[in-house]
């Protein structure tokens, strides 16, 4: 598995799956739609399957001494790095947020969504839909992408929008809650995202395995 993933590291990946992790820092920007950083982590991951397939990666990989969903694993392994990592930074911002700047007069009169528990978990769900949405789709080919990174974006800005719509919705205000304000709902979204991050990414595993495995490289 760490020879799978560190292939992914150092031979396939575009340098911009690194730099776009820096997009984990819009969940510090004020009055700004915040999930747009995970859109931004996942076109730079796009980018790394774009460098692979110039680079005719996937014959390569396919070439070596392991099993074709070995070729599979580490193209999600890379993209569960990734996603992770900036996860990481944006959950550790988000605890900035509710903490050190929880008196910032810019934070609290946000017309948009706060970063709380409830952002932290709808970044999982965007994370998982692109593993199942485009990872899943471009082994449909291990060739084609522009589709499934299509099909993504649409998914992604819906979900992002509804997102930033809920707590206008009466009744549901807690879900913009700032600060440590209905942490047991909050963490409880959070804890949803994950179920879905994991679910999602195993659907989109397995799919992409059963996919690969009828394509005659």
């Amino acid at each position: 598995m760490r020879a799978l993933l560190n292939k992914e590291m150092r031979l396939a990946a575009s340098i911009l799956s690194y730099l776009f992790l820096g997009f984990a820092l819009m969940a510090l920007i004020p009055g700004y739609p915040i999930l747009c950083g995970v859109f931004f982590i996942t076109l730079g991951l796009f980018q790394s399957f774009q460098n692979a397939r110039e680079a005719n990666d996937i014959v390569y990989s396919a070439l070596l001494p392991i099993a074709k969903r070995d070729v599979v694993k580490g193209k999600f392994l890379f993209c569960m790095f990734i996603e992770l990592t900036g996860f990481f930074v944006m959950a550790v911002l988000t605890l900035l947020r509710m903490t050190v700047l929880s008196g910032n007069a810019v934070y609290r009169e946000n017309a948009l969504m706060n970063a709380n528990p409830f952002f932290l978990g709808a970044a999982l769900l965007l994370f998982g839909m692109f593993n199942l949405i485009f990872v899943a789709g471009f082994f449909r080919t291990a060739y084609k992408f522009a589709r499934p990174f299509v099909s993504y974006i649409v998914v992604c800005f819906v979900l992002i929008g509804l997102a930033e719509a809920l707590h206008h919705v009466p009744g549901l205000e807690a879900l913009n809650a700032f600060g440590f304000e209905h942490a047991a709902l909050q963490l409880s979204l959070l804890a949803g995202g994950a179920a879905a991050y994991v679910l999602l990414t195993w659907l989109g595993y397995r799919l992409a395995c059963a996919r690969f495995d009828k394509i005659d490289l």
